[in-house]
């Protein structure tokens, strides 16, 4: 079963969506201790005159002080954000953007919290370039520093982490711009649609954003009629609609609503710092009828489930998934699971199908860094054959782990180091081991069937593998799995918080 890390692409959204800063820097709170909160790199230049023209994001209405909003999951208070965007005080030429998320919940007989702060710098102007930042994470996935800063050829990051030597990365450049900050509030000032990309604060991919504007209207907030636009937008990463409220009076951010999973409110400081003690595994899962068959472990093996509130677009037949629909919107789904044919076995390295996405090194999976390389040649040897040698691979990550949930990683070479976590570290070092080898790969999100010590069946929200042997085939390396057997049900791919909207509503009406 997987941690918080489930929920943190969701969270990124609104790190990424959730822009709404505002002038005065210096109110915006510190990253908690152990962690020094540091700022980004600033321009070496002297203070500049202010520019000939500012951008919008900067005359968008918006609280002074930054703003607050509590973080639910499924209605449980599971953390807050805090925001803020203004001129960088001594520096008309320069915006700086800060937010911080807290994330906390029980998961399972631990508490496991999370910290991610990140401060951008960009030019003031419109359309200027973001020129520095600064990511800092602690807690859930580990402790690090990322210090990134615009070159002529691109953004090179140095990561810092306690006890261990620096690293410098080398990313291209990114097509963000000072508008996309804060999109939301930009395009509710221009009264018109927006388009841009943001550089993510997890995987530091940039990705596409676009922001369009809805009719405004009236919301009843403390017993008063406020006038609020609305704005709904969408990253090419997430693929999550966010619905934002924005009062117009004032420019306070009321809330944002992601799928019907999460939601951020606006509140008070004190308010939004006291959180639920939510248990999330008990929180998300679904509840079964009854008990799967026995069929559903064996290789081959087969489930039949019907199912209520599973959107169209999760209807996508394959090798594993078949879906009939029924009457009043119930989805009849095949689960199956079967070794791959042996006649369509392939020696390995081999091509990707999908033109080369499942094969490519990461700042999160690191197939290239040497000492991922070396243990994935040490594991595979001199074998040729790609099914053999993936299976080399995932039963030694199925050993070679200790199953934690409390000590998590958000880098192969991590979890390569420090040899325990969940089933999200299980997956991330198969599928970076996998590619070194010359195997396609990547992860799969979905649920898994298990009957907890409550005793109540259900499934349950878990992470495995996927590699391309000559066909695709579904391994599970969290319970050495070689085949993932037929209580998997995959719903989507590399952690992407497309799937966030299924937790809380998905049901299971039949077991068949």
């Amino acid at each position: 079963m997987t941690s918080l890390k489930t929920f943190l692409p969701l969270s990124a959204a609104v790190l990424g969506l959730a822009l709404v800063q505002c002038k005065k820097q210096d109110a915006a709170p510190a990253a908690p201790p152990p962690v020094q909160a540091q700022r980004a790199p600033e321009s070496a230049a002297p203070p500049q005159q202010a520019p000939a023209a500012v951008s919008d994001v900067v005359k968008a209405k918006r609280p002074a002080g930054g703003e607050y909003l509590g973080l639910y999951l499924v209605d449980k208070k599971v953390g807050y954000v805090f925001n803020d965007l203004g001129l960088i005080p001594g520096r008309a030429d320069r915006v700086r953007a800060i937010n911080e998320l807290h994330f906390k919940a029980q998961v399972g007989a631990r508490l496991s919290e999370r910290v991610h702060r990140e401060e951008r710098i960009y030019e003031a102007h419109p359309g200027g370039r973001l020129v520095a930042f600064t990511i800092e994470q602690r807690g859930d996935g580990g402790t690090q520093t990322l210090v990134g800063s615009a070159t002529p050829t691109g953004i090179s990051v140095v990561r810092k982490r306690p006890g261990m030597q620096d690293e410098t990365v080398n990313l291209p450049a990114t097509s963000e711009v000072v508008e996309d900050a804060d999109q939301v509030r930009v395009a509710l000032l221009r009264r018109t649609n927006l388009s841009g990309a943001v550089l993510d604060g997890m995987d530091l991919g940039t990705y596409k954003l676009a922001t369009t504007v809805q009719p405004s209207e009236e919301r009843l907030i403390s017993g008063v009629k406020v006038k609020v636009g609305r704005a709904v937008s969408v990253s090419d990463k997430e693929k999550v609609p966010v619905t934002a409220w924005v009062a117009e009076e004032d420019g306070r951010l009321l809330e944002m609503e992601y799928g019907q999973t999460m939601k951020a409110r606006a509140e008070p400081e004190a308010v939004a710092k006291r959180l639920d003690l939510v248990e999330v595994f008990g929180l998300t899962r679904v509840v079964l009828p009854k008990a799967l068959p026995e069929s559903a472990h064996a290789i081959p093996g087969e489930v039949k489930l019907v199912m209520e509130n599973l959107p169209e677009k999760f209807q996508q037949d394959s090798y594993r998934q078949k879906y009939q629909r029924e009457k009043d919107g119930r989805v009849l789904v095949t689960l199956s699971a079967r070794p791959p044919e042996p006649k369509v076995l392939k020696p390995r390295p081999l091509a990707d199908p999908e033109g080369g996405e499942n094969l490519k090194t990461s700042i999160i999976i690191e197939s290239d860094n040497p000492r991922i390389v070396e243990q994935s040649r040490m594991l595979v040897g001199g074998e040729k054959d790609a099914y053999a040698a993936a299976k080399k691979i995932v039963e030694w990550v199925a050993s070679t782990l200790q199953k934690d949930y409390g000590s998590s990683a958000d880098r192969a070479t991590d979890v390569l180091r420090q040899r325990k976590g969940d089933c999200t570290e299980h997956s991330l070092l198969t599928v970076s081991l996998l590619r070194a080898a010359g195997i396609p790969a990547r992860r799969v999100d979905g649920v898994i069937y298990m009957v907890n010590a409550d005793g109540v069946p259900a499934l349950y929200w878990h992470e495995w593998v996927e590699a391309f042997v000559g066909e695709w085939t579904q391994m599970d390396p969290t319970f050495n799995q070689v085949v993932a057997d037929a209580t998997h049900f995959g719903v989507g791919r590399e952690g992407n918080a497309e799937i966030t909207p299924l937790i809380g509503s998905l049901k299971v009406l039949e077991v068949k």
